[in-house]
């Protein structure tokens, strides 16, 4: 009985102290991506994250984590047999590599609470390749959201990217993908 006790005591104590670390689920996680040629071509669809998590202590974001689904990738801006040749294409080892590396994922680093959200430092993987990036994650009423920019070629994404080859001309892939995550948690 005296063990109890003190197990109370000793919980309450931390809870009064304000040392309170709460850890919630993500879900309906989704990933709009943006990828554009340097002429005026560019596609968009989305990518599923498949689970993720954040960690909070005393109402402050201080870790987290998330995985991608590479095998969700979806193009929206094409439809039919041009939607399915794209998505192939991005799934191949020309681009994502998708049958070896089938999972993204971003383990949270840093997290800075400001007037406008969190300044978030991550370490993004992808292809096995990992990389820290920044970004701004706005959290209102359990609904999170981001709005950032990768470039890809720090992640061996080669394929029409003038980081890897010359005199592409009109065929020059950008390397900065534009990425918008949402989720509630």
């Amino acid at each position: 009985m005296k063990k109890i006790n003190l197990i109370v005591l000793v919980a309450t104590s931390l809870l009064s102290f304000g040392l309170y670390a709460q850890t919630v689920e993500i879900s309906n996680g989704v990933i709009n991506w943006k990828g554009s040629k340097i002429t005026t071509d560019s596609h968009e669809g989305t990518l599923s994250i498949s689970e993720g998590r954040l960690t909070f202590e005393n109402d402050v974001l201080t870790a987290g984590s998330f995985s991608v689904d590479m095998n969700s990738m979806v193009c929206t801006d094409l439809s039919g047999d041009y939607a399915d040749r794209l998505v192939g294409h991005l799934k191949s080892d020309d681009f994502f590599g998708v049958a070896e590396y089938p999972e993204a994922t971003l383990v949270i680093t840093h997290a800075e609470k400001t007037d406008d959200g969190y300044n978030v430092t991550g370490d993004f993987t992808i292809r096995g390749i990992t990389h820290p990036e920044s970004f701004v994650l706005k959290l209102e009423e359990n609904k999170a959201s981001a709005d950032l920019e990768i470039d890809r070629s720090k992640y061996n994404v080669k394929y029409n990217s003038g980081t890897f080859f010359e005199s592409l001309g009109d065929k020059l892939i950008n390397d900065a993908l534009e990425l918008r995550v949402s989720f509630a948690y």
